[in-house]
């Protein structure tokens, strides 16, 4: 039983651990939301780590489903985990260039590379895992909105 599990847990604990930690580094500066002037939807910020938490749990979830499916297609799935590592990595950025450095700009760039490697992501994990690369929908969308919220944010405040 936990040979079949254990993949799900590593991964949902690397993905949770990599959003805590950009959460940690970043905890100092979030009362920056409440004095930016935001644009019209921006949600309470209680919403974020709610969603962000669901997201990472759906990103291990898939990540773990292209890992143990990964003899059907075994190239297909090393590119498709390696790009989910370093979209994992510039999702981890992102918050520390909006909310450490007020970077606004250059974090609505930053998201628009992470928007980039999402849909790769998910063409990648299609080969592997249609039910995978379906997880990862959410996250496309959310990251739409966050890249809406970032960009009405630069241009508010600037």
């Amino acid at each position: 039983m936990w040979n079949k599990i254990k993949p799900y847990v590593i991964s949902i604990a690397i993905a949770l651990g990599v959003g805590a930690l950009s959460s940690l580094l970043t905890k100092g500066n979030m009362n920056l939301y409440d004095y930016i002037v935001k644009p019209p939807l921006s949600p309470p910020m209680i919403v974020f780590p709610i969603v962000w938490s669901i997201l990472f749990i759906l990103m291990g979830i898939s990540s773990a489903m292209v890992f143990v499916n990964r003899e059907n297609n075994k190239e297909a799935a090393r590119s498709a985990l390696l790009t989910y590592a370093f979209q994992l990595a510039v999702n981890f950025f992102w918050s520390i260039i909006f909310f450490n450095m007020k970077a606004y700009l250059f974090a609505f760039i930053w998201i628009l590379l992470l928007l980039a490697l999402i849909l790769i992501m998910i063409i990648q994990f299609r080969k592997v895992s249609k039910t995978a690369a379906y997880l990862q929908i959410p996250y496309l969308l959310w990251v739409i909105f966050a890249a809406y919220l970032t960009f009405m944010v630069y241009f508010l405040n600037r």
